[in-house]
């Protein structure tokens, strides 16, 4: 009898985790991953046909996450569609996003004046399977709203990826995924200029995934983590000379 009990609790466990299971596109994954992060995802891919949550707390980490962003972009993009980025107040230079690969006149810029209105373009924007991915800008979601939102590409599978900047409260919401994303100093290497992107990398919460930090540098094309130098400088120096 305890073992029937059991078994019946283990059946009732897989079938809750497959109902609360993204309905993303299947088969299909990001161009070139996101190196050792694609481990923390279900199947080990980012998932597409989905919407995810970055939240940033000032400028600084709102302009990393943007960059973030566009590495994601990039390689959501597909030949033949294009992109929408809707805000009430864009953070993002157009210019700037051919260093992630992307041709600034293949995304479609929708500035609105207010929040609500934001939402409602979000929302039907992810609606349109004509678009590869839908990037919306705006501080405030309940959950309803990002339940809304979550039906939206279900049925039509777009990606969306909501940045939400200087919230008043982190509250719960059905996106898939939660980012904070931090600048990290690049290196040049004794080079005149300015050296690849790099971020501090925290995915706080992935349905039937594991979260964590990584430290990831944008270089190729792509994204690499960052392998942490064995010693440091002082380290090295004491070496040779001692």
């Amino acid at each position: 009898m305890q073992l029937a009990k059991h078994d019946i609790i283990q059946q009732l466990q897989r079938e809750a985790l497959s109902m609360q299971r993204h309905k993303g596109i299947s088969g299909q994954r990001l161009h070139k991953g996101l190196g050792d992060i694609d481990n923390a995802f279900p199947e080990h891919t980012f998932p597409l046909g989905a919407v995810h949550e970055f939240i940033s707390a000032n400028k600084e980490n709102a302009a990393a996450t943007n960059g973030f962003m566009a590495g994601l972009v990039g390689q959501l993009m597909q030949k033949s569609k294009l992109a929408l980025w809707i805000s009430a107040k864009r953070t993002i230079y157009p210019p700037a996003l051919k260093m992630f690969g992307i041709a600034p006149e293949r995304i479609v810029f929708v500035d609105l004046c207010k929040q609500k209105e934001v939402l409602w373009a979000i929302e039907e924007a992810l609606k349109c399977n004509v678009l590869s991915v839908v990037i919306g800008e705006l501080s405030e979601l309940s959950f309803t709203e990002s339940r809304r939102l979550q039906l939206a590409v279900e049925q039509s599978r777009v990606t969306g990826l909501i940045h939400r900047y200087t919230p008043r409260t982190e509250n719960t919401v059905a996106c898939v995924t939660r980012w904070k994303i931090a600048q990290l100093a690049s290196e040049t290497n004794g080079l005149p200029g300015v050296g690849f992107p790099k971020w501090n990398v925290e995915l706080l919460k992935v349905r039937n995934g594991r979260p964590g930090t990584w430290q990831i540098e944008w270089s190729k094309g792509g994204f690499k983590e960052i392998t942490p130098q064995t010693f440091s400088i002082s380290e090295n120096l004491t070496r040779k000379t001692g």
